[in-house]
């Protein structure tokens, strides 16, 4: 085997290699619920396209298409936990089908129509309908959706994973059918996916990377100017057509050598399946390489795949995208302002609440609706059972709180630290302990003191800001029941009050949200 051939293989090995550990480190991130590796690893949820645009990390989103415009779609074939699912279930689809693909043109007018609806409804805002419809196929949450939601219960297999899932399916219970059955969507849309996205790959390999993701389509654009990429070289090339049987992308055109740079995702595995080296991955060519395949000189197609001109098309394309992003980067922006031991209780029942509870470090409902892609991620490392995904619609996935299972304690920040969409930025203990979230209300109707001629001051006891004061019920009579009174403006809505509240079904103490958060 010569050292050319040798280095194709490496470069195919390297890929995997590189692809198996972040995309086991990332599905580790969604299954580890103590927040441990978020200290090490965290950092690639935040390299990812989506995240970091909504998230606004200019210097991420330009490495990664500084990376793309040097090495084509690695992103894709690397980085994208999403994308090298699909790799795994192309490569379990082609054990017992060898040399099962074949060149077909793109579907320019499916992936173009599916960017600019998926643009124009970020743009629209995440609080809208179409935002959360078009959110579900964004590659980084589809993935953290199956990771939190289907893989979760088969890692706790070695720790009593029957009692795991019995636990989440009583979180998500809520204790109330209807509840129940609009969560239960974020299942049914995980589910969805994974079967959509697998059963694509099993059969045709990276389809919905070229065809739906908008991630893929925008990567496409610069990929098509990348300096190193994979070329054919035809005058060692036989035509044997085992580089494009074995490109799960369909972008190699063999009969006319010609590579569709915007769809491949440079996996390396024509490198290793050329047993003539006519396919090396190198620098791009200016000019195509003298061939005895381009007899008939009418052929307006170079050697990269681009028609005639293609150049100053891909140019216009690519100058019309990034406007669109740069609009879209501009509108969120300006929407960018500043602003213990677990009590597990049952039988209770949520309260109507005017408002959505969101975490501290959101600023506010609308901040968090804005950037939230619905990646689930905050959820799975909430410690205290307090994060769930909303089943509402105009908030799909997005996460809320709700203290029935356990209640926000000051000193946890851990969904500030793993967000990676700036849906919910990062705060100290110090920091949270201040930023008033929500504030707690009475209700006389359940306060057992009076239903039940009993004592009780759990809400007061618990109060880590000391606002809820046990006072007589009658002013007149020190020796009335004593009942909780709230100072509104030092409560900061942790709920301890309403997770400890002893009355059933509704706690006499719940926590209203804040529209926007304040600091007290």
């Amino acid at each position: 085997m010569s050292n050319f051939a040798i280095r194709n293989i490496m470069l195919r090995k390297l890929r995997i290699t590189l692809a198996t550990i972040c995309f086991v480190l990332v599905m580790l991130l969604f299954l580890d619920f103590t927040g441990t590796l978020h200290a090490w690893f965290g950092w690639l949820a935040k390299i990812q396209l989506l995240p970091a645009l909504l998230a606004l990390n200019i210097g991420v989103v330009a490495g990664l298409i500084v990376l793309t415009l040097l090495f084509g779609r690695v992103y894709c074939s690397v980085i994208c936990p999403l994308g090298v699912m699909q790799d795994i279930f192309s490569w379990a689809g082609g054990k017992h089908r060898k040399n099962r693909f074949r060149y077909s043109p793109a579907l320019s007018w499916l992936r173009y129509t599916m960017l600019v609806l998926f643009i124009a409804a970020l743009a629209l805002g995440s609080g809208t309908i179409v935002a959360r419809i078009a959110t579900l196929i964004a590659p980084y949450s589809a993935f953290g959706r199956i990771a939190s939601n289907l893989l979760a219960p088969v890692y706790a297999l070695g720790n009593n994973a029957l009692a795991y899932i019995a636990e989440r399916l009583d979180s998500y219970a809520f204790y109330t059918t209807d509840v129940w059955i609009r969560s239960a969507a974020t299942f049914a849309v995980a589910v969805v996916t994974l079967v959509v996205v697998g059963v694509l790959a099993w059969r045709n390999g990276r389809t919905w990377c070229n065809t739906v993701c908008p991630v893929g389509t925008v990567l496409g654009f610069f990929s098509r100017f990348s300096l190193f990429r994979p070329v054919i070289d035809t005058s060692k090339c036989v035509n044997c057509n085992l580089c494009a049987r074995n490109c799960k992308a369909s972008c190699i055109d063999s009969k006319n050598h010609a590579i569709d740079y915007s769809r491949c995702v440079a996996c390396m595995d024509c490198l290793e399946k050329c047993h003539t080296s006519a396919i090396s991955y190198t620098w791009r060519r200016r000019h195509a390489a003298p061939a005895t395949a381009t007899k008939n000189n009418n052929s307006q197609t170079p050697a990269d795949g681009a028609p005639e001109g293609g150049a100053n098309i891909s140019r216009r394309k690519l100058l019309s995208l990034t406007a669109m992003l740069a609009t879209t980067t501009a509108l969120r922006a300006q929407e960018k302002k500043v602003d213990g031991g677990l009590a597990v209780i049952v039988d209770k029942k949520i309260p109507e609440r005017a408002t959505p509870i969101v975490p501290a470090g959101a600023l506010s409902l609308r901040n968090l609706t804005t950037h939230c892609t619905g990646c689930q991620l905050c959820v799975s490392v909430c410690p205290n059972g307090v994060l769930r995904p909303s089943g509402k619609l105009m908030r799909l996935m997005q996460p809320e709180m709700s203290y029935e299972r356990g209640y926000c304690r000051p000193e946890c920040t851990k969904c500030s630290e793993v967000c990676p969409a700036g849906a919910i930025l990062p705060v100290t203990a110090a920091e949270k302990s201040s930023i008033q979230i929500g504030h707690a209300v009475w209700i006389r109707e359940n306060c057992v003191p009076l239903t039940d001629g009993v004592e009780c001051g759990n809400c007061s006891r618990h109060c880590p800001t000391g606002a809820i004061q046990m006072i007589a019920s009658n002013p007149d009579d020190e020796s009335s029941p004593r009942i909780p009174a709230i100072d509104t403006e030092r409560c900061i809505g942790c709920g301890a009050c309403e997770n400890l509240c002893p009355a059933r079904p509704f706690s006499a103490i719940y926590v209203e949200g804040h529209e926007n958060h304040r600091t007290v």
